[in-house]
């Protein structure tokens, strides 16, 4: 056998184990990635999870009860499955029986699904309860809410809507000339 002399130097990119030092996450994916190999049928789920749970921080992101109670809507006997946190939402005040699989939940979030009659599980619970993922809804929190995707792209230039990274925010930053026709120019 010779060497692949054009793929020689090619790295296989994406994460088989998590980067993280927490043992709890590095025994779950050890588990959804045995799951996804030996259960039989469409294991597609768990193969999907044991991805999502060796990704970054900023690829598992967060998600509000909200977003949960919209995304399940007519699914509610379903199990929301969410690779990531489920944060509270304050500003809803009616909150429907929920059934919710997640890393981390905080603990308004947990207190407040547990009080109008919904379930917190694990994904250890999820594992022992649906190995095959039915009745399941895989979701996931948008990934573009982060303050960092607000400053992407150009700012300052017509059509655009970034947000420049300002020093302070106040008359004499980043105001006049470009910002008001008496000053140059106005885009």
């Amino acid at each position: 056998m010779g060497i692949d002399l054009r793929h020689h130097h090619v790295k296989r990119s994406g994460r088989t184990v998590p980067r993280s030092n927490n043992v709890y996450l590095g025994l779950l994916a050890k588990l959804y990635k045995f799951l996804a190999r030996r259960v039989a049928g469409n294991n597609r789920f768990n193969a999907v999870i044991a991805k999502r749970l060796c990704m970054s921080n900023i690829n598992r992101p967060p998600m509000s009860i909200r977003q949960l109670m919209k995304l399940t809507i007519g699914k509610r006997d379903k199990i929301a499955v969410i690779v990531g946190t489920v944060t509270d939402d304050s500003r809803i005040f009616n909150i429907p029986a929920l059934k919710v699989c997640a890393l981390r939940f905080t603990e308004a979030a947990r207190t407040r699904i547990v009080k109008n009659g919904g379930t917190c599980l694990t994904f250890d619970q999820l594992a022992l309860q649906r190995p095959k993922g039915t009745n399941c809804v895989l979701v996931r929190g948008r990934k573009n809410a982060r303050e960092a995707f607000k400053h992407f792209g150009p700012s300052g230039v017509p059509g655009s809507h970034a947000k420049p990274h300002v020093r302070s925010k106040g008359r004499k930053f980043e105001k006049a000339r470009g910002r008001r026709a008496s000053r140059g120019f106005k885009v």
